[in-house]
């Protein structure tokens, strides 16, 4: 199972030996988006009384193996639904893997009943071959989910984009109106030189003349009143 899942899904995209909130740890947990969810492979392998039915040779014999394998792969359906299906935490459903393509057919071509149990209880089960195909199955959903992930970060992108083009605008403006004051300030410094200068050389090509004192005149006394 481990080699098919491996082969089928990428690495980031299930667990082997995952743990619950059960506590119980499943083969393998496939990191599935909601809908469905997360959802669990166990491997059960009803071996023993398989076997047994291959070696039936009475009908009495074929009928205590049949009846111990109607009886194990009931109990590993009623284990898988109990352990590996928690609402809000898993997908509503899990796979039993059977690693034999014979075992699978035996249960479909004899054991019918134990397939619609499975069906009842919510467990799918599988073989080598059609695990390989619900899993490229599930492949298409997780690709299809990481596009629309993928999709909405590049439209985030976009508005965060979007937001520093606006604000790069703003900003250029505001330069703008600070350059424009700054030519302005720039050039009424420059008339203000201009100003200056023209009065510098006015003043320099200015002749002062030296007046001559003039010598001091009579003075003349006051006049004093009769007695």
């Amino acid at each position: 199972m481990t080699d098919i899942v491996g082969k089928a899904l990428p690495r980031d995209s299930f667990t082997l030996q995952a743990t619950l909130s059960n506590g119980r740890r499943a083969d393998c947990l496939i990191h599935l988006p909601n809908p469905p969810g997360p959802i669990c492979i166990d491997s059960k392998f009803p071996l023993e009384s398989y076997e047994q039915l291959r070696r039936a040779e009475t009908p009495e014999q074929l009928a205590r193996a049949a009846q111990m394998l109607r009886l194990s792969v009931r109990k590993h359906i009623k284990d898988i639904s109990d352990r590996y299906i928690i609402e809000g935490e898993t997908a509503d459903g899990a796979l039993m893997f059977l690693p034999s393509e014979a075992v699978y057919a035996e249960l479909h071509g004899n054991f019918p009943e134990l397939v619609r149990d499975g069906f009842a209880a919510r467990v799918w089960i599988v073989s080598p071959t059609t695990c390989m195909a619900t899993l490229n199955t599930m492949r298409a959903i997780l690709k299809d989910a990481r596009m629309q992930e993928q999709a909405g970060a590049i439209r985030r992108e976009l508005g965060l984009l979007y937001a520093d083009v606006d604000r790069l605008g703003a900003r250029v403006e505001n330069l703008d109106r600070h350059f424009g004051q700054a030519s302005k300030d720039i050039a009424e410094i420059k008339i203000s030189a201009d100003r200056a200068g023209r009065r510098a050389r006015r003043l320099d090509n200015f002749d002062f003349e030296e007046l001559a004192a003039d010598p001091p005149g009579p003075v003349a006394g006051l006049a004093k009143s009769g007695a």
